[in-house]
Order: C-alpha cells, then sequence, then structure tokens
C-alpha cells in the first residue's frame, strides 16, 4: 500500500485548516478518502478563509475554535490517526509589534494541543509545521537540520519553541511527533490581503493588480521556493512515514532564485506589471539576513520527498488562481 493509499478511511485532524497550507492539505486528503476534521479560529489576516475549502464544505467537518482553548482540544483530537499541526501567527512583522499574542498562538497553543493529546489520544501521530525562521541568518549554505538555530524576531523564536514542546513530548511520553521546518511556500489560496505573510503572494497580487513590484537594493538575495502541492506532500509523507517520530525535516526548493530574477518572472507571467529597485530603508537593511536557502537531503532520504514542481508551472498557476478569483482574497 502507498503512503498515500494508506490515507482512506483515516481520522484525520487539520489545525488551521481553513488557512493556505492547511485547506490545501486538507482537500487533499479528502480526495484520498480520509474522514477530515479542520479547525480554524478564522482571526482576521491571519490567513483562515473559508472560501479555500469552496466544493469542499459538505466533505469535511468544520470546528470553529482556537487551539489555545484546552477543552476544545481534548474533544477534538479524540479518536483521531493523524494530527497535522499547522495552526500558527506567521507573519514576522507582526510578531514583533504584538509579541505576546504571538507566544500565546506559537508557543502556548501548542502546549495545550500536545496536552490534549498525551492525555486523550497518545497513540495519534502529530506532524508540526516548523519554518525555516528558527535558523535566523545563515552561517553556511544551504541551511540543513543542524545548523545552529538563532532566530531575528519573536516569531521565529516562538516557532522553534513550539517544535521543541514536539520533540520534548516525544522524548518524555512517547507522542509521535515529527515536525517540517518549511520554506517560502507559495500557491493558491495563499493571503495576499496585506505583506505580513510572505513576500512572494504579495508580489503577485501586485503584478495581477497591474502594479509595482518594489525590491530594495539590487534584489540580488537568493530565496527557494515550494510550491503548495509540494509541501501537502511532504506533510502526507511525514504522516505515515515510519522512523519518522522525534524528528525534523527541512523543506526546500529545487534551486535559489534571486529576488529580482523571481519579480520579473512573475510580472512576465502577470502579463502585467512592474518591477522597480529601491534603497534600503536603514530599519530593513539592518534586519536583512542576505541569503537564504535550505537543504532536503534528509527528508528526500528518509521519505523519498523532493520539490517535483517546476518555479515557472507553480507560479504560472498561482498567478491563474488569483486572476479568477481576486475578490475572495484581496479584502
Amino acid at each position: 500500500m502507498s503512503y498515500l493509499e494508506s490515507y482512506a478511511g483515516k481520522a484525520v485532524l487539520v489545525t488551521g485548516g481553513l488557512g493556505f497550507v492547511g485547506s490545501t492539505l486538507s482537500r487533499r486528503l479528502v480526495d484520498l478518502g480520509a474522514h477530515v476534521t479542520v479547525i480554524d479560529s478564522l482571526i482576521p489576516d491571519y490567513g483562515g478563509n473559508l472560501f479555500n475549502i469552496d466544493g469542499y464544505e459538505d466533505r469535511l467537518i468544520v470546528n470553529i475554535a482556537d487551539v489555545r482553548d484546552p477543552f476544545a482540544m481534548r474533544a477534538l483530537v479524540k479518536g483521531q490517526d493523524v494530527l497535522f499541526n499547522l495552526a500558527g501567527q506567521v507573519s514576522h512583522m507582526d510578531s514583533m509589534a504584538d509579541p505576546f499574542t504571538d507566544l500565546e498562538i506559537n508557543a502556548r497553543s501548542q502546549l495545550s494541543i500536545l496536552e490534549a493529546c498525551r492525555h486523550e489520544n497518545p497513540a495519534v501521530k502529530v506532524v508540526y509545521a516548523g519554518t525555516r525562521q528558527q535558523y535566523g541568518k545563515p552561517r553556511y549554505l544551504p541551511l540543513d537540520e543542524d545548523h545552529l538555530q538563532a532566530p531575528t524576531d519573536v516569531n521565529g523564536v516562538n516557532k522553534l519553541a513550539g517544535e521543541w514542546y514536539h520533540i520534548v513530548y516525544h522524548t518524555a511520553y512517547g507522542l509521535r511527533t515529527t515536525s517540517l521546518r518549511l520554506t517560502n511556500t507559495y500557491g493558491p489560496r495563499q493571503l495576499i490581503k496585506h505583506n505580513r505573510q510572505g513576500f512572494i503572494g504579495w508580489f503577485i497580487r501586485l503584478a495581477v493588480e497591474g502594479r509595482e513590484i518594489q525590491l530594495y537594493g539590487d534584489g540580488s538575495q537568493l530565496r527557494d521556493l515550494t510550491y503548495v502541492d509540494d509541501v501537502v506532500d511532504a506533510f502526507l509523507r511525514a504522516g505515515v512515514g515510519e522512523g519518522t517520530d522525534g524528528n525534523v525535516y527541512n523543506l526546500g526548493g529545487a534551486a535559489p532564485i534571486s529576488l529580482l530574477e523571481l519579480a520579473r518572472l512573475i510580472v512576465q507571467i502577470a502579463g502585467r506589471g512592474s518591477v522597480v529597485l529601491a534603497p534600503w530603508p536603514e530599519e530593513r537593511k539592518k534586519i536583512d539576513i542576505g541569503d537564504v536557502y535550505s537543504s532536503y537531503a534528509r527528508i528526500e532520504a528518509a521519505l523519498g520527498w523532493k520539490p517535483v514542481t517546476a518555479l515557472a508551472d507553480g507560479l504560472a498557476r498561482t498567478v491563474a488562481y488569483y486572476v479568477r478569483y481576486l475578490d475572495k482574497y484581496a479584502g
């Protein structure tokens, strides 16, 4: 039986299931025959969007709840075979402006989820969505899982803590936890209301609307990107893969690309918009981390995962989606 076939009939819980990656994963799980429950708080500006499950509303269960609520979580984890834990606040800028909310959502909430699993369903498999941001400024490239973690913002600190709660609960209590450290994920259903949750979706919105994409400096900073369907495939592999308990894995793109090349490619695919270079604002220059991209060698060796969607193809699908559904996401 393949890893995909093994989801047929399984009970699966997805926290953050109305968000970008969570909804894409939930739709895929439904198509694979899983019994899916999604949890989302629908906090404004965090990415949850009921339109993300358009056409699937009657094929899964939606529970509007906050993962910080221990009583709700204890009830919801019961009977689940797999828990994909994608609930969180992902804006680095918001974490600096409101660090206590970020602490609540990205750290305290993870303890709420793990305690619920420990007491009500200790056999459940948990896959956590970590982030490349946990590493901070690279000391060498590509980043691998042994690289020092030294976050440069509050979000990175709290995401690191959330990941380590999962690893500690494996070590101390035997919970079957795994973490995937995501890099720059892009694709349909991404939040594009504002530019505080990643630059790719914002670049795409600007191009689709025929506006100007502004880059600081010469735009030479390198980044790697992963298409959302490839990220979902990594979660599916990790959810049933043998030998993953207590481990962490980087996801990464096929090859890094400069921000200038990326912006020009988006404009070319959209057929509108423009790219302009601007001097670095002093406050931005101080926190710029330069080039950054990740190695996916460990997860490829363990689970056979690698990114398969060509960047131009993924961007074309994403642009086409927002051209069609811009009114559902622009706000």
